[in-house]
This record gives structure tokens, sequence and C-alpha cells, in this order.
């Protein structure tokens, strides 16, 4: 072994583990955890009101408090296709701009009665890209609000192994 080396190398191990507070001086929990997207931020609230407006928090929780909203943003971008990629940019931009004319104000700005006017216009519209968007997008909130940990464990009381495992266990033949 060369000692030298071994020197070198645990000199700059030092000098970084002296560093790193300073650099970590500003770091929040919120900086970690941010998932870079391409939806804009007026994209993202839309798709956050859509959400709401399918599954809303009333008196429990409700698809936001659950995290919802950064499902379907990572289902989308990382599961479907380019297309559908698309056809979800294009209807949450046309989403807010019917918001525009009908009320004055962006969807995500909207009360919970006129969001759903709007999203059951989108569900029977004669579009299939329309029909196309707000079905994924009903299935997929109802999904994303189901297999969340919240749902799971406290009011569809899951558990990952409901009983005791007896694995020695004579058989009578």
């Amino acid at each position: 072994m060369n000692r030298r080396d071994t020197l070198k190398k645990l000199i700059l191990t030092s000098g970084g583990l002296i560093t790193l507070p300073a650099w970590a001086n500003g770091w929040t929990i919120s900086d970690l955890t941010i998932h870079h997207t391409s939806y804009s931020i007026l994209e993202q609230d839309i798709l956050a009101s859509v959400a709401d407006t399918i599954i809303p928090a009333g008196n429990s929780i409700g698809a936001l408090s659950v995290g919802v909203d950064k499902y379907l943003q990572r289902l989308i971008e990382k599961c479907h296709t380019k297309d559908i990629q698309d056809n979800v940019m294009h209807q949450l931009n046309s989403l807010d701009a019917s918001a525009q004319t009908a009320y004055g104000k962006s969807f995500a700005s909207c009360d919970q009665v006129q969001r759903q006017e709007l999203l059951v216009k989108l569900s029977t519209s004669e579009q299939q890209e329309e029909k196309d968007f707000f079905n994924l997008m009903k299935s997929e909130t109802i999904r994303g609000f189901n297999t969340s940990k919240e749902v799971m464990t406290d009011y569809l009381r899951y558990k990952i192994f409901p009983a005791h495992y007896y694995g020695c266990v004579e058989v009578k033949v």
C-alpha cells in the first residue's frame, strides 16, 4: 500500500467533510424532493385542480392530500406514449382556455361546481381526444387515490402480512 496516496485521499475526504455543512446550510426538505417535470406551473395547477375536482377533500382526505397530482405527473411523463402526453398537455391548456371564456378566470381558480361543469363537458364531448383525456384523468386519479399509503392503511385496513405464518406444521396423510 502506498502511504502517500492514502494520505492524499484521506486529506481530500476530510476536506470535503469539513466543507459539507457550508454547502448544505441552505437545503430544505422541499429542495431534496423536487421532481423536475416538463409541466409548467400553470399546467401543474390545472392538473392538481382536475384531481381535486374528481376526488375533493371534503371532511376527510382528498386526492391532493395524498399526492395524486404528483402521481399523475410522473405517470403521464414516464409511462405513457408521446401522443398521449401531447394530448394531455393540449387538453390541460384547452381546459384553462375554456374556463377563461366561460368564467373569466383560470381553471385552477374556479370553484368546485364550475370545474365539474367543464369536466362533464369533456366527458360528453364529440371529440375523441377530449373523452380520452377525461377517461384517463378519472381512472388514474381514482387508481392513484386508492393505492396511496394513507387510503390503503387507514381506510382499507390493508396489511402486508395479515396473519401469522406457520412454516412447520405436521401434515397427516
